[in-house]
């Protein structure tokens, strides 16, 4: 067998799956056969608005790739080949993948702080990806999974360890108060790290009631339609002077504000999401109420402790799964489905499922 079906983006609107020929690794990387693959929120505007992070004028200088790209950064299969030079990884390997490129020029890489590195690229948008039966990627990126951890889970690993990330860079502690912005499986993945994590109260805001409802099951204590406008004065009458934390999993001018006016004084904002589009932001604000006010990009030096915390059971990721398709249903039963249906919120690709 010289090919493989894989979802290619060829443009915006334009996923096909198609035959493409199977990758072999340089002495660096790692073949993986994959087991499942989840639809991320970047497929997604990479399928509506694209190209965004795949590179169609140039090519991305790390790697040489360029136009169409096999999508899908989320997944987790079985080591197939190894290069020469890869250590502590062998066929038969149960692994799951940490996406994000990294430049061994750049100084953040001496540092630890590998996510900042340029230029940014990740596995399925800088590269080919997960969607198809076999991908590529660099040895840095693998990690082993338990035996007792499911391939469904390990495919929420990635999405798990932004969320992880988010709450770690706001210096939540036990008995903190959090809003999240956004109830899609990020911010749900969120609350679910924010209460293993110790959080004594959760908001979380939305515009779909079924997700706010999926937000409940999974232990939020207080969840607001995103179009009421009071929710700032609601959250300071149930906390008393406001939340200890929010993080922005929306990524739209009014998450921002809600959540800003929903801080207490002294209070961290996280921002999670890729804002789209600019917004405005009062810094006299800021700077009186002595707020902390933070991006983040991926996640860095965190995905053994995400893996430990699922494999534990504290971090039940299994329960944002809401569908299970075949690759070849993934522009109708997935992408499409992610847009028309609220009550979605992790798509898993079965890559050997027919």
């Amino acid at each position: 067998m010289k090919t493989m079906k894989a979802a290619r983006w060829h443009a915006a609107k334009d996923i096909r799956v198609e035959e493409t020929s199977i990758p072999s690794p340089n002495e660096n990387q790692v073949k993986i056969a994959v087991k499942f693959t989840g639809i991320c929120g970047s497929d997604l505007h990479e399928y509506m608005d694209g190209p965004q992070l795949i590179p169609v004028d140039k090519p991305y200088v790390l790697n040489g790739h360029q136009g169409t790209t096999t999508l899908g950064h989320e997944f987790s299969g079985v080591v197939e080949e190894v290069g020469k030079n890869v250590k502590n990884i062998k066929k038969g390997d149960r692994v799951t993948v940490e996406p994000i490129f990294r430049n061994p020029e750049s100084p953040f890489i001496s540092s630890g702080e590998y996510n900042l590195s340029e230029p940014l690229g990740f596995v399925g948008l800088t590269s080919n990806g997960g969607f198809a039966k076999y991908t590529i990627v660099e040895d840095y990126m693998v990690h082993k999974m338990p035996d007792s951890m499911t391939f469904e889970q390990g495919a929420i690993v990635e999405p798990a360890a932004v969320a992880a990330y988010g709450i770690q860079q706001s210096g939540m502690k036990m008995g903190d108060t959090v809003l999240i912005g956004g109830a899609g499986p990020i911010g749900l993945l969120t609350a679910q790290i924010a209460l293993a994590s110790g959080a004594s109260q959760i908001f979380i805001t939305d515009l779909s009631e079924n997700r706010l409802k999926k937000a409940k099951e999974i232990g939020a204590t207080h969840t607001f339609d995103a179009r009421d406008k009071d929710i700032a004065n609601k959250i300071k009458e149930i906390t008393g002077h406001g939340v200890d934390v929010f993080i922005d999993a929306a990524g739209v001018q009014a998450s921002f504000d809600t959540g800003i006016s929903s801080l207490r004084n002294g209070g961290t904002a996280v921002l999670v999401a890729l804002f789209m589009n600019k917004i405005e932001h009062d810094a006299l604000d800021q700077a009186m109420r002595e707020l902390t006010i933070k991006g983040i990009i991926g996640y860095r030096n965190i995905f053994p402790e995400v893996i430990a915390l699922i494999n534990s059971g504290r971090l039940p990721v299994e329960k944002l799964i809401t569908s299970t398709i075949p690759l070849d249903d993934i522009v109708e039963k997935g992408f499409k489905a992610l847009i028309k249906d609220p009550s979605e919120v992790k798509i898993l690709v079965d890559i050997n499922r027919e």
